[in-house]
């Protein structure tokens, strides 16, 4: 059994090593993205999307195939979710001190595809309930890797959507000198990085659960949520400093439509069919439609966030933080 000392700074060093890697990684995918002239909208919501979801689809796969907790890696997405689609936008706005722009194609693609995606994943869950029930109880079913292919098709469909919006923009500017080598290798070295955080922070998490002997999704849906979440964090942060608004907003929505209809796929179909707890994963799902019905009406009105809308995302987020906490106090059972 670790210290409680311990686990605090395996915490920390796993965050620190998470933070080096996005720097990275942000770096790199801006500068192949320019390399290859792709529009702001597809580089956010694909190339950096996709590379900073690394930590998220880096945990499932660890919390499922090492710990054999599925759950945990589940509540790590949809709490880096929820700290994405609600923090991020926030933050970001604040920095940029008056408005966050959007703009119809965030709002009717963008955002609109990423609520499709969180009601396939809800689907899923429920196919799995239905058809491949478990005897562990009324409420459980197994996820197999047939139905694991469902929310990956749809992600296909965004990608080819992504891929028909890049194919009709023409860059401005001639591509800039780079060393595109040179930007693969930091590009892979930092998702190396990561993916080492991201291993000693799952394991904090597990043994975490085990100190306070409480369910170790508990963990994984906030401490495990907001560390892998680093990478979009800094990105949209970074791009809404330099006025980048589009890539700012674009990421968020790409790194969650990444997360649920791929990461958590991924998971099952390394591992099999996989257990589900309807009771655990429905009322998480529901805060997570809650969250992206407010986040969708603020990036509409005007097409702009302003930053009282920014605090109330906040105050929403902190709501959730709240809630999760009363259920490992035992005060409310929602969950468990």
């Amino acid at each position: 059994m670790y210290t409680l000392l311990w686990l605090a700074v395996l915490v920390g060093a796993a965050t620190a090593i998470i933070w080096w890697g996005s720097i990275a990684l942000e770096t790199a995918t801006d500068r192949l993205a320019l390399y290859y002239g792709l529009p702001a909208i597809v580089q956010g919501s694909i190339l950096t999307a996709i590379g900073s979801s690394f930590p998220e689809i880096a945990s499932v796969v660890i919390a499922t195939l090492r710990y054999g907790e599925f759950e945990l890696g589940v509540a790590a997405i949809v709490g880096s979710a929820l700290f994405n689609v609600l923090l991020i936008p926030a933050v970001a706005a604040l920095v940029h001190r008056e408005t966050l722009e959007s703009n119809r194609a965030l709002v009717y693609r963008e955002a609109q595809f990423y609520i499709i995606a969180v009601a396939t994943l809800l689907l899923t869950f429920s196919l799995a309930v239905i058809y491949f029930p478990s005897d562990e109880g009324p409420l459980f079913g197994e996820i197999t890797r047939l139905l694991a292919l469902f929310p990956l098709a749809l992600y296909g469909l965004y990608i080819f959507i992504q891929y028909q919006e890049a194919a009709d923009y023409q860059a401005d500017l001639s591509p800039p000198e780079i060393d595109v080598l040179k930007q693969w290798a930091t590009l892979a070295l930092s998702l190396l990085a990561i993916l080492v955080g991201v291993e000693i922070l799952v394991g904090a998490a597990v043994d975490l659960g085990i100190y306070f002997d409480t369910p170790s999704f508990l963990w994984g849906i906030t401490i495990i949520a907001a560390a892998t979440s680093l990478p979009d964090a800094i990105i949209s942060v970074r791009a809404s400093r330099s006025g980048d608004s589009t890539i700012s907003l674009a990421n968020v929505f790409g790194s969650n439509i990444f997360d649920l209809l791929v990461a958590i796929p991924v998971g099952i179909l390394l591992a099999g069919a996989t257990p589900v707890d309807f009771g655990v994963a429905a009322p998480l799902m529901g805060f997570l439609v809650v969250a992206t019905i407010f986040v969708f009406a603020a990036a509409r009105t005007d097409f702009e966030l302003t930053n009282t809308e920014a605090w109330l995302l906040i105050g929403v987020y902190v709501l959730f933080v709240g809630w999760m906490l009363l259920e490992s106090t035992g005060v409310t059972n929602v969950l468990l």
